[in-house]
This record gives structure tokens, sequence and C-alpha cells, in this order.
């Protein structure tokens, strides 16, 4: 069995992970963490168990914990303390607990979930096919009498099977609950709406606290939120593209369609205000979003930008601006 990373070990890793989020990084300050870290092998233990909490937290999209450290003091009793409480996270288990109102934790422990970039298709145990967009988490409550599942974030298309028992399948979000009618449909989540999309069947949509029910035709998408639906509009098979592989845009504004392909990035897209508004169309494919970048700078005549730390070896962030 791996053996415990001694507390004083585990707070210094912690105290570099806070000092190497300071901008600019001094070059001495480069230099001692790689030789901190070289130093024992419990340095360099402790430290690769920094890298994979906040490798988790990058790809949930979730704030740095060290925020809340880099805010108080250097060398004041606040900022101690703070370190204290992020060694106790990082290392014994209680970072969903410090951070429950920040981070959606409940990700971590979904019965099925998808990482940035990575797309998935499965079958449930009545055979019920579902797909998961990149960032997905759902849960899965079967019982005697219903098929229940809970989205927790990102986006799935469910193509429902025929039940032997006659359960009805409902899928939860935060904003309330849809019942399939025999159909294939897709529902994604927003920050305080749920999208729902219906190809094939029909869906009965429940808001969490508002009126209903209302059904949805095949053919038909809606928003709706925990107290209202939304009149519904025409649904667009090519938004769930993604199960293929590729983003296919119809005039898309850059800004939105940068949005769209972050969804698939490890690293944060953007652009430059003068060129959010430019057109994009086409169909992209989502496995080299590098590329992605490359053939839109081409086609709209523009440049790419990369912002790096640590002397180039990581990149933060990627936007595409006028051509100089």
């Amino acid at each position: 069995m791996t053996a415990a990373i001694p507390d004083n070990v585990a707070r210094r890793a912690v105290e570099w992970m806070v000092e190497l989020q300071s901008d600019p990084l001094p070059d001495k300050l480069l230099r001692d963490w790689a030789q901190w870290r070289s130093s024992h092998p419990d340095h360099e233990r402790a430290w690769q168990r920094i890298e994979a909490v906040n490798g988790r937290l990058r790809t949930l999209g979730a704030p740095h914990p060290a925020t809340a450290a880099l805010l108080t003091p250097r060398g004041s009793g606040q900022r101690r303390q703070a370190v204290k409480a992020l060694a106790v996270a990082f290392f014994a288990g209680g970072l969903a607990w410090l951070m429950e109102d920040e981070v959606p934790w409940r990700e971590w422990r979904a019965d099925e979930r998808t990482a940035t970039g990575v797309r998935r298709a499965m079958a449930l145990a009545d055979g019920t096919r579902v797909a998961l967009n990149t960032r997905s988490a759902f849960d899965v409550h079967y019982s005697a009498g219903e098929r229940r599942l809970r989205l927790q974030a990102g986006e799935i298309l469910v193509a429902t099977a025929r039940d032997g028992g006659r359960r009805p399948f409902f899928v939860d979000t935060a904003q309330g609950s849809l019942q399939a009618l025999g159909t294939r449909f897709a529902v994604r989540l927003y920050e305080r709406v749920t999208q729902v999309s219906v190809f094939e069947g029909a869906v009965e949509l429940r808001p969490r606290n508002g009126n209903g029910p209302r059904v949805l035709r095949a053919g038909q998408q809606a928003f709706f939120g925990s107290e209202t639906i939304m009149p519904p509009q025409a649904a667009d098979e090519d938004s769930v593209a993604w199960t293929d592989g590729y983003l296919i845009a119809k005039s898309l504004r850059l800004r939105d369609f940068l949005a769209e392909l972050g969804r698939h990035s490890d690293v944060a897209l953007g652009c430059a205000p003068a060129v959010a508004g430019l057109k994009v169309s086409g169909s992209y494919r989502l496995d080299d979003v590098q590329r992605v970048l490359e053939t839109v700078a081409v086609t709209l005549d523009l440049d790419i930008e990369t912002a790096t730390r640590f002397f180039g070896r990581y990149r933060t962030g990627i936007s595409l601006v006028p051509h100089a």
C-alpha cells in the first residue's frame, strides 16, 4: 500500500501550488520549485497528487481552489489557514466538502461521465442507447416501477428501448423533468435552463416549479426553466452531429462558434471583440481542435495568438485576432 504523504510535505506542496499561480513568475521561484520536487521522493509524490486533482478540475472547468488563498496577504494567518485547509482537501479527501458550493462535484461521482474532448455511446440495462457529449455526466436510477436518468452536466442523446415491464422513462435536470414517449431526443444543460430536442416520437416536459406538462413532438425543440417552458422551435438534427465527431456551423458568429468548440478543448478559446461577429459555416472534425482553429483562421484571414505559462510549457488560452 502506498505510504501517506507527510502533513508538512502536503502543506508545502500546496504552498508551491499557490505561489505558482502568481504572474509573472520569477525565474528563481521556478528553480526553487524544481529543486524542491527533486530533493525527496515524497515531494514528487505530493506534487503528482496536486497535478492529478488540478487536472480533474480543469476537465470540469471548475474554479481553481488556490483562488481563495491568493486573495489573502503573503505570510498572514489567513494565508496559512487557507493553505492548511487546501492541504486537507487535496490529501485527505475533503476537497468536495470544501468547495461544494463552487464546483459541480456530483459530476465526479456520476454513474456515467466523459472528460473534455471525449464522446462515447453506451447501452443501458434495458437496451436504451445513450450518447454522451464532451464534459457530460448522468446518474442511472432503474427500479421496478420506472426508469430514470439524472443529467448532472453536459448533453446526452437518448434512444429509448421498449420495456417489458412498461416502466416509464424519465430524465431529470436541475430545472425539472421530462418523460420520453417512445422516442429519440437530446437533452442539454445550460446554466439556468434545459434544452430538449425531439427527433423521433414525443417528450413531455414538466418544469420543477411551474405549469405543465407540455408535449414536444418530433421535429421540435424547446428550452425550459424551473418555472416556465419557452415556445417550441424547429429541432435541428445537425445539433447532434457531435455523435459522429463533427461540429456543424451555419452562419454562426465566431464568438459563438468558439464557445461551442471550446467545450471540446482543455485550453480556453476566444477571439478579439473586433472579429467576434464574423460568420462561420462548415463541418469541422472535433478530434483536432487545433486544426479547426487553423482552418477558420485561414478562411477568415485571422491570426492565432497563444497564451502560455512556465516558459511556453503550458498553453492557457488561444485567441483568434485580426490579421497583423
